[in-house]
């Protein structure tokens, strides 16, 4: 045995026991215990009280879980999903060669994802501000009245995958075209000695080549919209705020809401036990994706 490729290794391997393995076995130790404010130096194992507490009628957990869960799988399909068409549409009209604008239309649209996400995000905070952000502003000028972009339930939760938008279709974008760059000629070519149209040669030929080498990348990117905390954090802060329960307002993600639980409340041990919940749930959709896309399989 060859110990000095564990040498090599070590530092790799103790960097994720401290900073990955560890947080997480303590996280989950946690999650059976009272460990809250009231609770800091003496608190005591509970078993599965906090886990049961979730599901409990009238636990202030509960009353945000459900709701919290429903939209955090709403907001990361829909948005995920939208990322996806709109960049593999624009990757296709941009890759269109009787257009002249091709480089120029390609440098623009990859503007946003060239901007940290960071400014980005607070810019639109700025623009959908309802009393003085500029699209309010803008709405004015054609006599529309101002739209309650981030204090109204439903038009802040269209606000977070509007943005989520913004930031997220140059990477499809990218990556479809890099797709559709790679795809053999020859197979456009026998399509047209074959006499097919345009449009059978897109739902044929483009279409299943661009699935084929885009969609591990869905994979991925689905459990990265789940986990999205910097978005709703930044944008929304989790509002508006929902009258019934403080845990979770209501663009709050499963990510948000354990952030708000741990740091604002100080129940360490209900946070722990979100946070423990929401790694389950993206393990079980990595797999399912896994397993439904047979991504990682090689061809028979």
């Amino acid at each position: 045995m060859q110990w000095s490729a564990y040498a090599y290794l070590s530092p790799a391997i103790l960097t994720m026991c401290a900073l990955s393995f560890l947080p997480m076995a303590f996280t989950i130790y946690i999650s059976f215990t009272n460990w809250n404010e009231m609770h800091f130096l003496n608190y005591q194992f509970v078993g599965l009280k906090n886990y049961m507490s979730l599901f409990s009628k009238g636990n202030p957990l509960a009353i945000a879980f459900i709701p919290t869960l429903l939209w955090t799988l709403i907001f990361t399909f829909v948005s995920t999903s939208l990322n996806y068409l709109v960049g593999l549409f624009l990757a296709i009209l941009v890759n269109e060669k009787t257009i002249k604008e091709a480089r120029l239309y390609r440098t623009l649209l990859i503007i946003p994802w060239a901007i940290p996400a960071l400014i980005s995000t607070l810019s639109w905070q700025g623009l959908l501000n309802q009393n003085y952000g500029q699209i309010n502003a803008l709405l004015h000028i054609f006599h529309i009245p101002p739209i309650p972009w981030l204090v109204d339930p439903f038009w802040a939760r269209l606000s977070v995958i509007l943005v989520n938008l913004w930031l997220s279709f140059p990477y499809f974008m990218t990556v479809s075209l890099g797709a559709l760059q790679a795809i053999p000629t020859e197979q456009y070519e026998s399509a047209e000695i074959d006499g097919a149209s345009y449009w059978q040669k897109l739902v044929y030929i483009t279409i299943p080549n661009v699935w084929r080498v885009t969609i591990p990348l869905l994979i991925p990117a689905y459990s990265a919209t789940f986990n999205n905390f910097n978005i709703i954090f930044l944008l929304t802060g989790g509002g508006p705020p929902r009258l019934n329960t403080q845990f979770a307002g209501y663009t709050d993600i499963l990510a948000s809401s354990a952030y708000k639980i741990a740091l604002q409340f100080n129940r360490y041990d209900l946070s722990a036990t979100l946070s423990v919940v929401l790694f389950i749930m993206v393990g079980i959709i990595s797999i399912i994706n896994m397993r439904f896309t047979n991504a990682f399989k090689g061809d028979d």
